[in-house]
């Protein structure tokens, strides 16, 4: 049978198909998406998910006019593969290549940007908005799924949407799943509306007679329609959330049915004001293993696909451990000593490894979904009982509660401990989800403590430090894998506010927040080793408060300071030095190493720090330039 992927550059060729045609491209477009990540890791079971839904409103609609936003955007290979990327897409998530999420500045077909969850309604109303003002007839359809509904920012839209009239589509994307299983009161509200058929023909018999009766005018149909809501009501216990707040629900529907979905789509649009579509899918759709183990196959490493056996990694008793494996035990030893110590995370259970502490003490580690903003003030109303929480979010995600980090934990000064997983640059995820701004916008806050370890047993012990320490405390770590194999030693109470010397020098003082520092220090090692010099090497562990008198003892001593951090430059750890210095008599230079004001694309991490001169060679090059 010949291909039609082959013949499909952009969806205007997928529209000069039949519609009995369209089977068979899903079924391509599956095995292609499978065949790829196989070999190119990346969000590997939502894309699955969605094969049929791409292939279906790419069919039904006129896009790029109309106006499709994916939300997450992981959702969204199927997407990028027949919008003229099937070609190149094989460089997804590599550097210089194509994006992991939608992105306007790589295709005219992406229309938002979305890495972060619960946006795409928010961006939907504002786009049908500006289309209104304009005067274009176009249609707005986004796409939210993969839990991104449990966001707050996704209630809100929905609120102001349904009052607004605003000329939308909203596609539920129902799969149960987050990266983990869905959670919460929503997640049990959608499973009593799939369950309930007589809810779902009652309402689909009250709409098409109302149809019936808009010969005789709009008035009396609208009034059949507010009496079969009321009927509905005093009827059936299930009540529909979405037509209460002023939306025109549709569903659930079977989202692998492609002849359903592109017809429903092509009836819908039809219909002015907002709507919702709720279909049903199943993440990993069509790869076995993935519908069995959706979590471990939400991003899955290589794998075998005829199989479906991963690549093995290396034995793990040769390699040091990640930094979130380490947070998970040591938090688990924390809970074990004592009852107070709670664990609080928005939907990234496993991806933090707080799943070690649920597993254990499920009643002490809660998931509230994809909601960080929650995630804070709940764990701020859990220390205000005398509990201590430890909130893990992941640090780009942490932007999206700075407010309640300000308002509800450091104004009460309440114990509440950050563990801000994924902080530095992340890697293949990119410039959505690197963890760039936490050093400044941390340690702006008042009676925050930031700290940085420079390995897992250090992790280890600024968690006990934490635990120990009644103040707002934020302790901020990489993506990926510590220094020892035999980390899991006796806790130790670290001096606050107290660096320490890794190794003493001459001329030149390397100055270091965080695992960057393992770097700086085999960098000093080279250097003294070709040239005879040895820079002094500092591990700071504390960017607030800073060691003050570390500082400026240091600037006695030597003629430059380099610092060396994993984040952005204005406001972050460089600056913070630089503060410190004022006022002293040092008249040496200080050169600042890390991100400079511009956002960092995907790549491999390794890349990226290469990028931004914070690799190996980068810190080589900088101490031998001052050294000479």
């Amino acid at each position: 049978m010949e291909s039609l992927l082959d013949h499909i550059e952009v969806p205007s060729d997928l529209r000069q198909l039949k519609i009995e045609q369209l089977p068979q491209v899903c079924k391509e477009l599956r095995d292609f998406i499978i065949d790829e990540s196989s070999r190119n890791p990346g969000h590997f079971g939502a894309s699955l998910g969605t094969v049929e839904l791409t292939v279906a409103l790419h069919y039904a609609f006129n896009t790029p006019e109309d106006r499709i936003i994916w939300d997450v955007g992981h959702q969204a290979y199927g997407h990028k593969i027949i919008t003229g990327r099937k070609k190149v897409f094989p460089t997804n998530r590599k550097f210089g290549g194509l994006s992991g999420f939608p992105n306007p500045q790589e295709s005219e077909y992406d229309s938002f940007i979305a890495g972060h969850a619960s946006i795409s309604i928010s961006a939907a109303v504002g786009m049908a908005l500006a289309a209104k003002a304009k005067g274009e007839n176009r249609q707005i359809v986004a796409v939210i799924g993969d839990g991104a509904l449990t966001g707050g920012e996704a209630f809100e839209a929905l609120d102001y949407a349904g009052g607004s009239k605003a000329n939308i589509l909203v596609i539920l994307n129902d799969n149960d799943m987050a990266i983990d299983a869905n959670v919460g009161g929503l997640h049990q509200y959608l499973i009593d509306v799939i369950t309930s058929p007589s809810y779902n023909k009652f309402r689909d018999k009250t709409w098409n007679f109302s149809a019936k009766l808009s010969q005789f005018g709009p008035d009396l149909r609208e009034m059949f329609k507010k009496m079969g809501r009321g009927l509905k009501s005093l009827f059936f216990k299930e009540s529909n959330l979405f037509e209460s707040l002023g939306f025109r629900y549709f569903g659930p529907l079977d989202g692998h049915n492609v002849f359903q979905l592109t017809r429903t789509l092509q009836d819908i649009q039809k219909i002015p004001g907002p709507k919702i579509l709720h279909i049903r899918t199943q993440k990993g759709k069509g790869f076995k293993p993935a519908e069995e183990e959706q979590t471990e196959w939400h991003a899955p490493r290589k794998f075998d696909k005829t199989t479906g056996e991963m690549i093995p990694l290396p034995d793990k008793d040769t390699i040091p451990p990640k930094y979130q494996e380490v947070f998970g035990e040591t938090l688990l030893e924390l809970a074990q000593k004592d009852a107070r110590v709670m664990g609080v995370t928005p939907a990234m259970a496993t991806g933090c490894s707080m799943n070690i502490l649920m597993r254990a003490m499920p009643e002490r580690a809660f998931d509230v979904g994809i909601a960080e903003q929650h995630a804070v003030t709940m764990s701020a109303g859990m220390a205000k009982e005398g509990m201590i929480p430890f909130c893990n979010i992941y640090s780009s995600f942490m932007q999206r509660a700075y407010d309640q980090v300000i308002h509800d934990v450091a104004i009460q000064n309440l114990h509440v401990i950050f563990c801000l997983d994924r902080a530095g640059l992340v890697g293949a995820d990119g410039v959505t989800h690197h963890g760039m701004f936490d050093i400044p916008y941390m340690r702006a806050i008042p009676n925050m403590i930031v700290a940085a370890p420079l390995n897992e047993i250090e992790l280890r012990n600024m968690m006990f430090t934490a635990y120990s320490t009644p103040s707002p405390f934020a302790i901020r770590y990489p993506r990926g894998n510590g220094e020892f194999l035999k980390w899991r030693q006796e806790m130790t109470l670290l001096p606050v506010g107290k660096g320490e010397c890794l190794r003493e020098g001459e001329n030149v003082a390397v100055l270091t927040i965080g695992h960057v520092g393992n770097t700086a220090l085999k960098a000093a090692d080279k250097v003294y080793t070709e040239k005879g010099k040895m820079a002094g090497v500092y591990n700071m562990r504390w960017v607030k408060p800073i060691d003050t008198e570390l500082v400026r003892n240091i600037a006695k001593s030597y003629q430059t300071i380099i610092t060396v951090e994993d984040g952005i430059l204005a406001g972050g750890f460089g600056s913070a030095v630089l503060e410190t210095l004022q006022g002293t008599q040092f008249s040496g230079k200080v050169i600042r190493l890390g991100i400079d004001d511009a956002f960092v694309p995907h790549g491999t991490q390794q890349e990226l720090y290469k990028m931004c001169g914070i690799d190996f060679d980068g810190i080589v090059t900088c101490i031998e330039n001052e050294m000479e």
